[in-house]
C-alpha cells in the first residue's frame, strides 16, 4: 500500500534528523526549517558567527538525501557569470558553448554572502526566484529541487555588502544559528576525536521522490479561513508597530502559509495548520523582512550586543501578543 504524502513526510523528517544528528550535534529544530524550506521551494540565511558548523551543517543536510551540493566561497573580485555561468568559444566547434556554473545543483551553499558586491549578489535573484537563469538571452532552467542556503556573519561589517531587501525578502527562512550548550559542545569533541571531519550519513531518499514530495505536499495539508485571517493579521500588524519603519510585504504572508504547511506534517505530522505553527516560524519567516526604526534601535544597542536579534525578536513577540490567534 502506497503512503500518503503525510506520512512520507514524516518518515523522512524522521530520518533526516537521525542522519544529521550523527554528525551534528543539537541544532534539530533548524534542521526541521531547513527540510521545510527545501519541500516549500524557499531559501534559507544562516546566519551566526565563524566556526558554529553552518558549511558543515549544509553539506551533512544535502548528503542524507542524496541531492547533489555545491559550495561557492562569495568574495568581492567574483563575478556573476562565475556563478550563473558564461558561454565560451570551442575552436574545435567554431561555436559559443554555455559552461554551467555552479548554480547548476540542487542546494548551492553562498558562502558568506554579504562579501561580495551587489552585482554577483543579483545573480541570484533570477535563479532563487524563477529557478532558472539566462545568459545571453537564452534562459535555461535549474535542476529540480532546487535551494540556496546562504552564509553571513552578523559580527563583521568591514568588507561587506548588506543584502538589499529584494535579496532579503527572496529567503524564506533567516535562521539564526547559535553557541552550542556545554553538553553539546564536548558532545562534539567526542566525534570529532573518532570521526574528524568525515560526514558519514545513509541517503534517505532520492531527488525524484523530494521533487513528488513537493508537488503534492500542498495539496494534502488542510489550513481553515481563520487560520488564513491570523496569519495575515500577524504580518499586517508588523506594518503598524510604532517600532518598525517598513513592515513585511504581502510575499511574507504567503511564506508563512505555505512554510506552516510543512511544518505541520514535519513537525508533528499533523495534515493541518493550527496557530502555534504560525508562531512557532514567525520569527524566522519575518525578522529579515522588517526594519526597525533607528531610535528603537539605538536605544537596544545599551542594552543588547549590538550584532544581536534581540531587538527585532522582542518587536515580533510583541506582535504576536497583540494578534489574538483563532480559537
Amino acid at each position: 500500500m502506497r503512503y500518503s504524502v503525510v506520512e512520507r513526510v514524516r518518515e523522512l523528517a524522521e530520518k533526516v534528523r537521525e542522519q544529521v544528528g550523527k554528525v551534528i550535534v543539537g541544532k534539530v529544530d533548524i534542521v526541521d526549517k531547513l527540510l521545510v524550506a527545501l519541500l516549500t521551494g524557499g531559501h534559507v540565511l544562516l546566519e551566526g558567527v565563524p566556526g558554529l558548523g553552518k558549511t558543515y551543517l549544509a553539506r551533512a543536510f544535502s548528503a542524507c538525501l542524496g541531492l547533489r551540493f555545491k559550495r561557492v566561497q562569495l568574495t568581492p573580485d567574483l563575478l556573476p557569470a562565475d556563478i550563473i555561468g558564461t558561454r565560451v568559444y570551442n575552436p574545435k566547434t567554431v561555436d559559443f558553448e554555455f559552461r554551467e556554473g555552479p548554480v547548476f545543483t540542487n542546494i548551492l551553499l553562498a558562502d558568506e554572502i554579504n562579501r561580495t558586491p551587489p552585482r554577483t549578489q543579483s545573480a541570484l535573484l533570477e535563479a532563487m526566484q524563477e529557478r532558472q537563469v539566462t545568459v545571453d538571452g537564452i534562459t535555461m532552467k535549474l535542476p529540480e529541487p532546487f535551494m540556496v542556503i546562504a552564509t553571513q556573519n552578523p559580527v563583521e561589517a568591514e568588507g561587506t555588502y548588506p543584502l538589499p531587501e529584494a535579496q532579503l525578502d527572496r529567503f524564506l527562512f533567516r535562521l539564526i544559528v547559535d553557541y552550542p550548550s556545554r553538553d553539546e559542545e564536548v558532545e562534539m569533541l567526542r566525534r570529532k576525536h573518532v570521526m574528524g571531519e568525515v560526514i558519514d550519513v545513509d541517503v534517505v531518499t532520492s531527488p525524484s521522490e523530494v521533487v513528488k514530495i513537493i508537488e503534492e505536499l500542498p495539496r494534502a495539508v488542510k489550513v481553515d479561513e481563520d487560520v488564513m485571517e491570523y496569519i495575515v493579521d500577524v504580518v499586517r500588524a508588523t506594518r503598524e508597530h510604532p517600532a518598525v519603519m517598513l513592515g513585511a510585504s504581502p510575499r511574507a504572508s504567503a511564506g508563512l502559509l505555505y512554510a506552516s504547511k510543512a511544518y505541520a506534517v514535519v513537525s508533528e505530522g499533523r495534515d493541518y495548520v493550527i496557530p502555534d505553527d504560525v508562531k512557532a516560524l514567525a520569527f524566522d519567516v519575518l525578522n529579515h523582512r522588517i526594519i526597525l526604526r533607528p531610535e528603537y534601535v539605538v536605544e537596544s544597542y545599551s542594552r543588547d550586543r549590538a550584532w544581536s536579534y534581540a531587538a527585532v525578536r522582542r518587536v515580533i513577540d510583541d506582535v504576536l501578543r497583540r494578534v489574538k490567534p483563532p480559537r
